[in-house]
């Protein structure tokens, strides 16, 4: 189980929301807008974990437009996802290194990326070291 804490791209404020926990954890918490209307969303931190808390009337299938709930900012990606051909939603990993999620409800697809990879991975190694061993 890794716990990924994320911030924003542009504001770089974390997104973590202590109030609001999903899986035992602090849950991310974002914004978007859906056919008009605007709603926030939580998100499990943990890796892999697909748990979240959305508002009724988005179904499966549904895309979203994610915003910052700090700056209020697009976070859409130009990446369009490889499994349903929405658009991803990219967000920073506070420890190095980026992570791009599927818009679309229900979709599982996400991509992490590291720019600086040794830097990076070594950072990201050091923070959950502890998760990967036996």
């Amino acid at each position: 189980m890794i716990k990924l804490n994320m911030e924003c791209k542009h504001c770089k404020h974390s997104l973590k929301d202590e109030k609001y926990k999903i899986d035992g954890h602090p849950s991310v918490r974002l914004l978007f807008e859906y056919k008009g209307k605007k709603d926030e969303l939580h998100l499990s931190s943990i890796l892999g974990s697909y748990n979240s808390k959305i508002p009724s009337f988005v179904a499966d299938g549904d895309t979203l437009i994610l915003f910052c709930p700090w700056c209020n900012t697009n976070l859409m990606s130009t990446r369009t996802c490889e499994k349903c051909k929405s658009q991803m939603a990219l967000m920073n990993i506070e420890n190095g290194g980026n992570i791009q999620i599927c818009s679309r409800k229900g979709c599982k697809k996400l991509i992490l990326e590291f720019e600086d990879l040794e830097t990076e991975l070594k950072a990201f190694y050091n923070v959950y070291s502890t998760f990967f061993k036996g």
